[in-house]
């Protein structure tokens, strides 16, 4: 992996902090780090086509030159170029900076005593697909190295059997593409892609709590698949029986296996880990560094890692020795980026549409049936107590309503969820993934 897709990295975590996650999937995932001419203060950047490069043109420049300089400082000229000009001269005599590989391997993955039980049943799985620990369940917090393991199984069986079919999605996605499969009439070839997977991997499946439908469909997916012996591994940030809107048929299916939690690591874990990681990048990280590096960050190893790539092109791109205090600095920057991204009111009507099974649109309409007027209120609700919108705020973004619409439809939720404990269980999960995301 070169140090450019290392930044890269980090400068789409800095975008998808500032756009909405349909923006993000729309145009800023598709771009993909070609070369970068630090000396000549220029970065290539391909995109599927012209159309999405002149978007990012008229629409994205002053987020994207904004991430770039948070990696790299003030310079850095972007041009974008698309799939048939790739071998033009603009391309040309530009010099790759290139890393150690590093992939996600039970090799590359440090275990401890906060995960080593995780790692075990999963290195298990990987051997024994299908007969081990079927299904297996990990939970943990965001960061502690869940997809992680994900990978690693999945990688260990392709190297052990490349014929297995192995599907990996997050629950998120799974919902997506299930409901796109409902509006095109294309369920059959949904089924098929799930159904007929050897070993299925789902990452941050309490994303399908609360929504029916995608609960209905995974219940006979997660059957077809046990009944035929197929692996399954699900991950999630935390315990079945704490996913408050999993229906009990799936949750008492994922309590069958075995269950195994990710805690945070300890301070022997994270030496090794940042140890590790600057060894696959072939970067000599001073121990002073890595010491204070561990002291600092306790709880993410995937911020331990960021720190140490981004230590890495430093020093790479700007010859800068890396010391305690240019590490204080980096860490700084690393916890900034990883603030959550702010809570829009797009985001916590998509969330609601999903989890309710209507549309976007249909909640900020005039529409009036009972499931979208329920929608509807859950979402002013869920607006209301997580963002500083005032009451007027809310009303112009669900179509102009006026404010005692909006007062109603609050008193309405609060008084509903203290007579039914399903609506409440719902919206405080509906509430947690938006802010998990």
């Amino acid at each position: 992996m070169d140090s450019f897709n290392e930044a890269w990295e980090i400068i789409c975590e800095y975008c998808r902090s500032k756009i909405t996650d349909v923006a993000y999937k729309t145009w800023i995932s598709k771009i993909e780090p070609v070369n970068l001419d630090f000396a000549q203060g220029k970065a290539i950047l391909m995109v599927p086509a012209d159309f999405h490069r002149q978007t990012l043109l008229r629409g994205y420049m002053p987020l994207l030159n904004e991430a770039f300089a948070s990696v790299f400082g003030e310079g850095i000229e972007i041009c974008f170029i698309i799939p048939e000009e790739e071998t033009t001269k603009e391309t040309e005599n530009i010099e790759i900076i290139t890393d150690a590989d590093y992939e996600y391997t039970f090799d590359t993955f440090i275990v401890g005593s906060s995960n080593k039980f995780a790692h075990a049943a999963s290195l298990a799985v990987a051997t024994n697909p299908g007969q081990a620990y079927n299904p297996l369940f990990i939970y943990g917090n965001s960061g502690l190295g869940k997809t992680h393991l994900l990978y690693a199984i999945r990688n260990e069986i392709i190297k052990s059997d490349p014929t297995k079919t192995i599907t990996y999605v997050k629950g998120d996605d799974f919902t997506n593409e299930f409901i796109e499969s409902l509006q095109n009439a294309t369920t059959s070839e949904f089924r098929q892609k799930y159904r007929k997977s050897d070993v299925l991997l789902v990452d941050d499946i309490q994303f399908i709590g609360g929504k029916e439908r995608t609960q209905e469909e995974f219940f006979h997916t997660f059957n077809t698949l046990r009944e035929a012996n197929c692996q399954i591994v699900l991950t999630s940030d935390r315990p079945p029986k704490e996913i408050k809107t999993l229906e009990d048929r799936l949750r008492s299916r994922f309590e069958s296996g075995l269950l195994a939690d990710i805690q945070p690591p300890d301070y022997e874990t994270r030496m090794a880990i940042i140890k590790r990681k600057a060894e696959l990048l072939e970067f000599n990280l001073p121990d002073d560094v890595t010491e204070y590096i561990a002291t600092r960050l306790k709880s993410n190893i995937r911020q331990l890692e960021g720190v140490v790539k981004k230590l890495k092109a430093k020093n790479q791109l700007y010859g800068e020795k890396i010391t305690i205090n240019v590490a204080q600095k980096t860490i700084s920057d690393i916890l900034n980026n990883d603030q959550p991204p702010p809570l829009t009111v797009e985001k916590i009507i998509d969330e609601v549409a999903h989890t309710y099974g209507v549309t976007s649109d249909d909640i900020r309409s005039s529409k009036r049936n009972s499931t979208i007027s329920n929608a509807r209120q859950v979402a002013i609700y869920v607006v209301r107590e997580i963002t500083s919108l005032s009451m007027k705020s809310i009303g112009d973004e669900f179509g102009g309503r006026d404010h005692s619409t909006i007062v109603y439809a609050i008193n309405q939720i609060e008084k509903n969820m203290n007579k039914d404990s399903k609506l409440k269980s719902m919206v405080e999960d509906i509430i947690k993934n938006i802010r998990d995301r």
